[in-house]
């Protein structure tokens, strides 16, 4: 393998794996109810797993301009592991939404009574 397949590997392996830190770190902070550091964390979530998926499509689009690259295994695990932690980025996302309004609607059933 190339050093740059396997440096573009190890770059999206490591941005996606900072990505799921920060979504586990907005896990928690929805478990503890605090959705503006839930927030947060997701916003930098979405930046690492951007700048991940940044890297391997500049990789797709040089094969597609001729670029000679052979199949690498730790490319393939790179997008392995990209896919899965942008589902979990986006199942986070929505339990926040769902979290948030729960909690408004509970607050407004207060302000009722």
């Amino acid at each position: 393998m190339d050093e740059k397949t396997l440096e573009s590997a190890m770059s999206i392996i490591m941005n996606a794996g900072d990505a799921r830190l920060l979504c586990k770190e907005a896990l928690t902070a929805i478990a503890d109810q605090d959705f503006i550091l839930a927030n947060e964390k997701m916003k930098d979530a979405q930046k690492k797993i951007t700048e991940a998926h940044r890297i391997q499509t500049d990789a797709i689009q040089g094969e597609t301009r001729g670029e000679k690259t052979e199949y690498s295994l730790i490319f393939a695990h790179a997008q392995d592991t990209l896919m899965t932690i942008y589902s979990e980025i986006n199942i986070a996302k929505q339990m926040i939404k769902i979290f948030e309004s729960w909690e408004n609607r509970f607050k407004r059933l207060e302000n009722q009574e």
